[in-house]
């Protein structure tokens, strides 16, 4: 018998609504569970006595677990793979950063470490895209709510987590109603994230973009673009045949008309198909009229049997030069983490065979530094 988890807020509402029960108790549960991720639900005090039986038949406090924690070299990056009740698997990456490394008005900012961890909505994704290795797995199914918010309550045991973006394995949008129940979840108690400290990236699902200021506002929209034409996008991303570039620049333009928010463009550089100085060009021109930050991202190989390479550090620069310099763009350069761990952008793929890593530490830069 599947149960729901706790972190399930539309099952757990109605059948306290049936009960006869508050859902003030919710977050209290919530609390609890958060606390102590193992508990047994009896564990959890002051509930109404017919809340117990309730929760005993119907939900557990985690439906998930967490089968191996894999750390890279350097200690920056911890991959968990996360076991679902039906057997599959979902992949998460915690990502640790030291705020004193980015800068505000020419100064290095005050702070000190704080993670953020990268989360999966799917498992598996349909979008196929050729350069990533979680489109190598075909889509498998969608996950619940509690299941995506389960993610965030097994990293904070290893690090607490401050930042949360949603650029794990599948797409985001296209798990809408769990993607927007599970940030409500996340950005209330007891979780308390800001919704601007949350990253949603997608391809470019129109449909959702339309409606994502109203159901998730504050809440950071990265668009995974990675080629200024439509023809090249088709070629490299085959889905964009269902979202035209000219109809998705509408739908960003007028997204950021009624949210005045900055968009994330992520731009993956692969080396001779949309690296040129051509390239950049249109990309700049393409994105004049929006107010963005492209974050150029290197090309991480999947295995041997990748048919792209990785762009040069010359055409990177050179291309980051022409859209910063002459478009007045802000364009960065990711700096990749977690690649010895296949934890990088474009590599999670469920690997059952993964051992845990040791090694020594670096911090880096966090993306909420892109905002200054």
């Amino acid at each position: 018998m599947a149960f729901y988890s706790i972190f399930d807020y539309g099952p757990l509402r109605t059948e306290f609504e049936k009960s006869g029960i508050n859902d003030q108790f919710i977050p209290v549960i919530w609390k609890h569970v958060l606390q102590n991720p193992s508990c047994d639900i009896d564990t959890i005090a002051s509930l109404p006595s017919a809340a117990y039986p309730l929760l005993r038949s119907k939900f557990r406090p985690l439906t998930s677990t967490v089968s191996s924690a894999v750390d890279s070299k350097d200690r920056v990056t911890t991959k968990l793979l996360i076991r679902l009740q039906n057997g599959s698997s979902v992949e998460a990456v915690i990502m640790r950063y030291d705020t004193r490394l980015g800068k505000y008005d020419g100064k290095p900012r005050p702070g000190g470490i704080r993670s953020t961890l990268c989360i999966s909505s799917q498992v598996g994704c349909k979008m196929g895209c050729r350069f990533c290795a979680t489109g190598s797995m075909g889509f498998k199914s969608s996950l619940s709510s509690g299941e995506i918010v389960e993610q965030l309550v097994h990293a904070n045991r290893f690090s607490k987590i401050r930042n949360v973006v949603f650029m794990g394995m599948g797409e985001p949008l296209n798990n809408y109603r769990a993607l927007v129940e599970a940030i409500q979840i996340m950005t209330g108690p007891p979780f308390q994230l800001s919704p601007k400290r949350i990253t949603v990236s997608t391809v470019g699902i129109i449909h959702a973009i339309n409606k994502f200021n109203d159901d998730l506002p504050n809440v950071n929209l990265a668009v995974s673009l990675h080629a200024p034409d439509q023809e090249v996008r088709c070629q490299i991303m085959p889905a964009a045949r269902a979202f035209p570039l000219a109809k998705l620049m509408d739908a960003l333009l007028s997204y950021q008309a009624s949210s005045n928010q900055t968009v994330f463009v992520e731009y993956i550089m692969l080396d001779g198909v949309n690296d040129q100085e051509q390239h950049a060009h249109q990309l700049g021109k393409l994105l004049e009229n929006l107010k963005s930050v492209v974050n150029l991202i290197p090309f991480n190989p999947i295995g041997t049997s990748s048919i792209y390479k990785t762009s040069s550090d010359q055409n990177v620069k050179k291309f980051q030069k022409i859209v910063r310099g002459i478009y007045n763009i802000r364009t960065t350069i990711r700096q990749e983490m977690g690649q010895d761990i296949s934890g990088a952008c474009g590599q999670l793929v469920v690997n059952l065979s993964e051992q845990r890593a040791v090694g020594g530490a670096s911090l880096l830069t966090d993306i909420e530094d892109l905002r200054i």
